[in-house]
């Protein structure tokens, strides 16, 4: 069973291998590499605080410590880019009900209420 906001099989398969802590590293292997990436995943998508954690995720402040550790050491950004380039793009679709251009920016012109200069009169 996925839990909500939870890595399928496959998609920890494809970032496990990229993580710290892995067993035949140098060090204490982490044991709970899985569950601290759904913890961060479903922080950021449910856009709640680190101490709005849920208690099944462990300490939020442990979490967080380990979050920043990660950035600090660029874990997120190899894993990023490790993802990025198997990317299918399947959420790479924008149109116009997603992204909102300005009045101006496509095209309208603008009335500011002034006068055009040498008292020609606007057409």
């Amino acid at each position: 069973m996925i839990r909500r906001y939870g890595l399928r099989d496959d998609h920890w398969e494809q970032i496990g291998v990229w993580l710290p802590g892995r067993v035949g590293q140098v060090g204490r292997p982490a044991g709970d590499n899985r569950l601290f990436v759904e913890a961060v995943l479903y922080r950021y998508r449910a856009g709640i605080p680190w101490r709005d954690l849920p208690e099944r995720f462990g300490d939020w402040k442990n979490a967080h410590r380990r979050c920043s550790r990660w950035a600090e050491r660029g874990v997120w950004a190899r894993v990023f880019q490790q993802l990025s380039r198997d990317a299918d793009h399947e959420y790479a679709m924008i149109d116009s009900t997603i992204v909102r251009a300005h009045q101006h920016r496509a095209g309208a012109r603008k009335n500011t209420g002034r006068k055009p200069l040498g008292g020609a009169k606007a057409g």
